[in-house]
């Protein structure tokens, strides 16, 4: 198992959520399917369980069911995401309004053409 990978993505996810202001799923989802070999439904369920309360618990549960949700990677993740948001809304204070505008598009941009033009 890969628990510090897990713990770093995590970190990850939560930084930028907390630097962004954008959902963890945003970069969890490409990082299991790409980084850790998760199918897509995979990913999505193990993102819904990681963030299950309360948001996601119904459908965390269906993918649960579906046999799509990975516990291990959830736990260790969500251990990072939570130390990682707080990081992120610290070192987002000094950004300048125009400059995480931009940030904020480029990421995105980056994220849409991996999983555009990506395998």
């Amino acid at each position: 198992m890969n628990i510090l990978l897990y713990i770093a993505l995590g970190l990850l996810a939560g930084t930028c959520s907390g630097f962004l202001g954008i959902g963890g799923g945003v970069i969890m989802i490409p990082a299991f399917v790409y980084i850790f070999g998760l199918t897509q439904h995979q990913a999505q369920g193990t993102t819904l369980a990681l963030m299950v309360l309360p948001i996601g618990l119904l459908a965390a549960l269906k993918y649960y069911y579906d046999g799509n949700v990975n516990i291990p990677i959830a736990v260790f993740v969500c251990l990072g995401f939570f130390i990682g948001g707080l990081l992120g809304a610290y070192l987002v204070s000094p950004v300048p309004e125009p400059v995480l505008k931009k940030i904020f598009g480029l990421f995105l941009i980056g994220v849409a053409l991996k999983m555009l033009l990506g395998k």
